[in-house]
């Protein structure tokens, strides 16, 4: 709960009382959250997604193109990442996945949803309000998602993601990595493009010496 120490007695009261409790998340209870990201069909083809709700075990999603039934497919959704799963039935706006992931993956999946949820239910801001710094090493590769490589410079990065200075101008919500990062672009100015990350880098080790 460290990162809700920061509100006060009233607002952790207000999380107990919101709380997805242990055994609602086991029976995979559903919370209505919003986030955006990409899919990939099983014959390579990405678009745009957003969820309506989701569990530990399943998702629906918001999509133009549904699949078949029983298909496999793969999720990035900003704040969880990546995820897999099946169609398991269509809805009149998209599709509804199974999510493929042992148990542990599961759990710590329950508890980001905690936290998604709480802070809808809190109306507090968005968890990625975090201090940027300038690395030593700025050089950095930026891959789009038709597999474009761009020569790149870190202009300031955070925790949960990073401006570059680069030539290429993708429209916003474009899947890219940096480095190895996996993100979504979130802004395109007169010298770059800002870059949220799918998972925020680890606070423990980000400093100037971070390499993406």
């Amino acid at each position: 709960m460290e990162r809700f120490g920061q509100f006060g007695d009233q607002t952790m009261n207000a999380i107990a009382k919101t709380e997805v409790r242990p055994k609602e998340q086991r029976k995979h209870q559903r919370v209505n959250v919003t986030l955006l990201g990409r899919y990939m069909l099983r014959d390579r083809r990405e678009f745009p997604c957003q969820t309506i709700d989701i569990s530990p075990g399943g998702v629906a999603l918001a999509a133009p193109m549904p699949g078949a039934i029983g298909e496999r497919v793969v999720v990035y959704l900003d704040h969880l990442g990546r995820i897999e799963g099946n169609i398991a039935r269509h809805l009149p706006n998209g599709f509804a996945m199974t999510i493929g992931a042992p148990t542990m993956k599961r759990e710590k999946l329950a508890d980001q949803l905690t936290w998604l949820a709480n802070r809808h239910a809190l109306g507090l801001p968005e968890d990625r309000r975090h201090e940027r710094i300038t690395p030593r090493v700025t050089r950095v590769a930026l891959t789009l998602a038709d597999g474009q490589e761009h020569h790149a410079s870190i202009i300031d990065v955070s925790i949960s993601g990073v401006a570059l200075a680069v030539n290429a101008k993708p429209p916003v919500g474009t899947m890219a990595t940096v480095g190895q990062q996996v993100g979504r672009v979130v802004r395109v100015f007169d010298k770059g493009i800002a870059v949220e990350f799918s998972r925020m880098l680890q606070a423990d080790t980000f400093g100037p010496d971070v390499r993406l």
